[in-house]
This record gives C-alpha cells, structure tokens and sequence, in this order.
C-alpha cells in the first residue's frame, strides 16, 4: 500500500467522514522517491477543512506522483471534493500527455463548474487548491488556485512554484468583474469584504468576482532539486519559503520532516488548520 495512513483517513474514506488524515508516508515503487505528510486541526472553532492527496498511482506505462493540499473555507464539503475529484479530472483529459499546461487548466475549470452546479449540495463554501504531478520521478507540473503553496529546493534555495492569489494584487481583475477589495473589517484585504484570497473553487455568492484558473509551472527534477513541499496558508502565514526549506531538508524522513514543519507553524501560533507534504526527490 502506498499511503501508510492512519485508521482515520481509512475510515473517512469508507464513510465520507470529514476529516483528511494527520499523519503518513509512502513511497515510489520504481525510484528513490519518498513522501510524508501531516495535518493538524487549527484553533477555530469548526472542523477541519483541509484535505490532502499524497500517493503514486500508474497510468499508461508511467509512475505518477499524485500531492495536493485543499484549504477549504466556510464549510468542508467543496476540499471533500476536491480530494476525490481534481486528480482523475486531470488525468481522464485525453490531452494530458501531451499537453499537460492546457489539461491541467482545463481539469481545473472543469471541476470548479461541476462544484458550482453541484451547489447547493456542496454549500456556500470554497477551497483553494495546489497540486504537484510527479512524472516517472524526472518532470514536476504544478498548479494552484488560491494561496495553498508548493516550494522546491533547489542547490537549497527555496524557489516559489505557485503564486499566491491575494485580493491587492489581483484588484484589477476583481474590479473589473465589479467586485471591489476591502480590508474592514479586520485588517486583511478581503474580496467584497469577505474571501482572503481572489481565485477559489466554489464561493458560489462571489463566483461573479472571483477566478478559478489555475497558474500552472513545469520544473525539471535534476539532481540539484531534492525537496517539494506542498502546504496550505497555515503554514506560510508564520514561515518563510526558506525557513521551511531549510527544516524540510535537515532530516531524510519526509514524514518526519512534515510533522518538524507543521511543529514549528503551532510554536510560531498558527491559529489556522495547517497541512504539509513533504516530497524527498532523492534518496
């Protein structure tokens, strides 16, 4: 089995329970690749609504590493789905190996009308989405919707393969689609007032002012490229790229190097829910 998950996770899956696992591994069955992951509920009093995907599965004669983080908000039906749906949209698109940017866009915006002509069954609620597809351990395409982010390391730098869809600096589109960006109240920059973020899946009363394309990046895993790590806004609220680079690579078991990561967000006081994979690319 290649996700050594704990009972939760298995029983959540069986009986459509709420909750995505706290804690597991697993590995490649044809290189050096590993993975671990961690998930720890936040302080806010309703349940979890961060989900996650983090396994290898086989297509077409190709091994692909499947990782996603889902951070939902107000409710946890739309990451729910997400974690069922997302990955095989993408990978039923008949143009996948061959032109992966216009598949995994594609699978995106698919998704996103299906969760919207779902609703109400799927709520009012929303999530934000990142997604790695590892190809035979040598190719890496992300994709992001929201402010869920992937990091690798490369030579040790900690290099951003996902772009933060933040309400100020997506203004314009919000603007033009007649929304308007404002940070009362509190102090974060919110669409109409509400959203956090200016991409989402779902958010059927904002939709009219929000995007849901994806940003989507290709990287090359050579052999100076040794860790991803995919994680929700819990964690990169209170650490930098670098810091959490820098924690990632100081162990070889990304499974403890995950749950290291989302020690160090509670200690910093993360209040959010906080979801981490950690993919070790070399042995």
């Amino acid at each position: 089995m290649d996700n050594l998950c704990c009972f939760s996770s298995i029983y959540s899956q069986v009986v459509g329970g709420r909750s995505s696992c706290s804690s597991g591994k697993g590995r490649s069955h044809q290189g050096p690749v590993k993975y671990g992951f961690s998930l720890v509920k936040g302080k806010a009093n309703h349940p979890m609504e961060d989900f996650h995907v983090a396994k290898f599965v086989h297509s077409q004669g190709h091994e692909l590493g499947l990782f996603a983080i889902y951070d939902g908000h107000l409710g946890d039906s739309v990451p729910a789905y997400l974690q069922k749906h997302l990955f095989p949209n993408i990978l039923k698109d008949e143009e996948f190996w061959t032109d992966p940017n216009r598949s995994i866009s594609k699978a995106y915006e698919r998704t996103d009308q299906a969760i919207l002509s779902h609703s109400p069954d799927l709520g009012r609620g929303g999530s934000t989405a990142v997604t790695a597809i590892l190809i035979n351990g040598h190719k890496l395409w992300i994709a992001n919707v929201g402010d869920s982010r992937a990091v690798l390391s490369r030579r040790g730098q900690a290099v951003q393969m996902s772009i933060d869809h933040e309400p100020n600096t997506e203004r314009g589109s919000i603007e033009d689609r007649g929304g308007f960006v404002s940070n009362m109240p509190g102090d974060v920059a919110r669409v109409n007032g509400q959203l956090a973020v200016s991409r989402a899946f779902g958010d059927k009363n904002l939709k009219t002012h929000l995007r849901s394309d994806p940003d989507v990046r290709s990287s090359d895993v050579g052999s100076e490229t040794d860790v991803l790590i995919l994680a929700s806004d819990g964690l990169w609220k209170v650490m930098s790229n670098q810091e959490a680079v820098d924690i990632a690579r100081k162990t070889k078991d990304p499974h403890k190097a995950a749950k290291q990561l989302v020690a160090e967000a509670l200690n910093r006081d993360s209040k959010d829910d906080i979801s981490c994979i950690v993919v070790r690319l070399k042995g």
